[in-house]
């Protein structure tokens, strides 16, 4: 990364960060799609299997990634201020609260799995592919955080390319995994909906070899040495990543937990509404990788400004990256509303699901605005290291507003599963504004302090 002094310049160092990373991101996503949709193509029970062993394993896994990540604020401001040692250190210690963290999800998944899926009031088919998913999904949980904190150093170095490329080769990968495991082919047990948790599993070890041996071999990252000499160990360290992680962790895991919340409850419709739910959302998920994109690159380049101590140009960065997820946000949910029956019809062969993944689909524009314009103001707060704020405003939104809202609508109104959608929309919008406020407060302190001294 480098210094910028124009408009110009600021717009191109945002996409020449942010275009490998949307990919990457992408990337990761088309996991999820091949996943579903393969898992749809079995059969709509092994959909909705996956989509609830989806529900349960995202707010754990984003929440503790979230955890993870805190390595990249951290790192890029380190970098603006030019204290290498500091970085090197800070990676290090990622990689061990990696191998923590997944011994203590080994530990609670042991012990709380059968209960809380038996718990669930699900079809017996839906609930034993669930499960099944997440057994083979758990293989990867340790090559899955390790490869985010040495993505998180790779992108505060500037090199978002070369995780692009590292996804791109895997996904030929998974996707060859998955039509073996789930379908059965060459002599493998047919698996259905649980096989594309052992897929997935494997093709995250192929991508944190790819990764460790570029962050070894190549430059500049060999230069730092991030993998050597890893019998330092300092609580100082991993506190300093936990205080920024874990409010960041906590996060993502109460606006992931919400969204799985709402799957649970919409699992007490039909089936077939079930199905519909997980494909809309997968579908506006897929579409959310843009503005995640962009706030990863805005946390990258705010923290860097800020580490240099050049208020204006974080400033500068954190609104161009708000309005450009917005200007995003619009121009693709009015694609997914105008081709909503032909986008649906990927997810499913059945006219029912189809028909009802295409009326949730309505209401996807206003839905990615709100989410882009939250997830962008946080991205740009967490650059700032201001995060305990940032998470108490989401936790009201989401819990607050959101599903309250959600139910109310789905379960007092004749909408039915669509009052979630409204919900959702309307909590996202709220931590949206909320945020925004909270930036523009802290960007004025800043340049307060700033003429102070």
């Amino acid at each position: 990364m480098k210094q910028t002094f124009s408009f110009t310049e600021k717009a191109k160092q945002i996409f020449v960060l942010l275009v490998p990373i949307l990919i990457t991101q992408l990337g990761m996503f088309s996991m999820v799609f091949f996943n579903t949709i393969m898992s749809g193509k079995y059969h709509s029970s092994e959909l909705a299997g996956v989509a609830i062993g989806s529900s349960i394993w995202n707010p754990i896994f984003t929440g503790l990634s979230g955890i993870l990540l805190a390595v990249s604020p951290i790192a890029a401001q380190y970098f603006g201020e030019k204290r290498i040692n500091e970085v090197v250190s800070v990676v290090k210690h990622g990689i061990f609260l990696s191998i923590i963290l997944t011994f203590i999800i080994f530990g609670f998944g042991f012990l709380l799995l059968d209960p809380l899926v038996n718990k669930m009031d699900l079809p017996a088919r839906v609930q034993d592919v669930a499960k099944r998913y997440l057994i083979g999904l758990s293989f990867g949980i340790l090559p899955l955080f390790v490869f985010n904190v040495l993505r998180s150093f790779i992108y505060a170095l500037g090199r978002t390319r070369v995780v692009m490329v590292i996804m791109i080769s895997s996904l030929p990968v998974n996707f060859l995994l998955n039509y073996v495991f789930i379908f059965g082919k060459w002599g493998f047990p047919e698996m259905g909906g649980a096989g594309a948790g052992y897929a997935t599993s494997i093709t995250y070890w192929a991508i944190l070899a790819f990764t460790v041996y570029i962050v070894k071999a190549e430059e500049p990252f060999a230069a730092y040495r991030v993998l050597s000499d890893m019998k330092e160990f300092s609580l100082k360290r991993c506190t300093e990543i936990l205080k920024i992680g874990i409010p960041m962790g906590l996060s993502t895991f109460f606006e992931t937990s919400m969204f799985a919340v709402v799957t649970i409850l919409i699992s007490r419709f039909s089936v077939t509404t079930v199905a519909a739910y997980q494909s809309a959302l997968n579908i506006v998920s897929f579409l959310y990788m843009i503005p995640t994109s962009i706030s990863m690159a805005l946390t990258v380049l705010v923290g860097y400004e800020v580490g240099a101590r050049r208020y204006k140009d974080a400033r500068d960065y954190s609104w161009l990256g708000i309005v450009l997820a917005i200007i995003i946000a619009v121009v693709t949910g009015l694609f997914v509303v105008t081709f909503r029956y032909q986008v649906a019809g990927l997810y499913s062969n059945e006219a029912a699901v189809i028909k009802l993944t295409a009326y949730f689909l309505i209401y996807a524009l206003f839905f990615q605005i709100s989410d882009a314009i939250q997830v962008t103001a946080q991205a740009a707060l967490r650059g700032y290291k201001d995060v305990n704020l940032a998470f108490m405003m989401t936790l009201i939104a989401y819990w607050a507003i959101c599903l309250p809202v959600g139910y109310g609508l789905a379960h007092h109104s004749q909408l039915g599963a669509i009052g979630y959608w409204i919900g959702l929309t309307f909590g996202l919008l709220a931590a949206g504004i909320a945020l925004s406020i909270r930036l523009r407060f802290i960007q004025k302190r800043k340049f307060i302090a700033v003429e102070t001294n």
